[in-house]
């Protein structure tokens, strides 16, 4: 018997005036988006030749849907809907910088989409609407728990280790 393994394979596009990362996730001929910040036709063109399955958002903030409804529309899908057909991932709250900030985390690869939550050395502002100090703490807190190897794909700017960034929650902690 002869087994398949099949990559995932992760394509970053930094897109709108604020440079949002939109990921999109392919294998086996089926891919996802995550976080359609803008230029829908940009999104279209990386998601040619496959059947996209699902559409997440990390959260709701502007910067990161600009391209949303008009993707929805053409692909007559809606977002975070969580249907896990051909990509096996785990959703976990993550609130702080925005109410409804989720992470996604796809064990198998050892990857983790944190939206605007974590970033390379960095947090999430704690200072918008639905921002709240006490809840970025907890979260904080819940991703420690995971696994040092885990690759952070964020919102905005490059990659980093999960375990690298752990080095500064201390530190957040005590500023926030």
């Amino acid at each position: 018997m002869i087994l398949k393994v099949i990559q995932l394979k992760i394509e970053e596009f930094s897109l709108g005036r604020l440079r949002t990362n939109c990921y999109i996730l392919k294998k086996d001929n089926k891919c996802i988006i995550i976080d359609p910040g803008d230029e829908a036709q940009k999104i279209k063109e990386a998601c040619k030749g496959y059947e996209v399955e699902e559409i997440l958002v990390t959260h709701h903030h502007w910067d990161h849907i600009l391209a949303l409804e008009e993707l929805e529309n053409f692909y007559q899908l809606k977002h975070n809907t969580f249907l896990r057909k051909t990509f096996n991932y785990e959703i976990i709250e993550t609130p702080g910088h925005a109410s409804d900030s989720l992470t996604f985390y796809f064990k198998e690869e050892r990857t983790m989409f944190t939206g605007d939550f974590l970033f390379y050395h960095n947090i999430g502002r704690c200072d918008l609407e639905t921002s709240n100090i006490e809840e970025m703490k907890k979260s904080l807190d819940k991703i420690s728990k995971y696994p040092d190897d885990i690759k952070i794909y964020p919102g905005h700017g490059k990659s980093s280790i999960l375990g690298e960034e752990k080095k500064y929650f201390c530190q957040y902690i005590s500023l926030l």
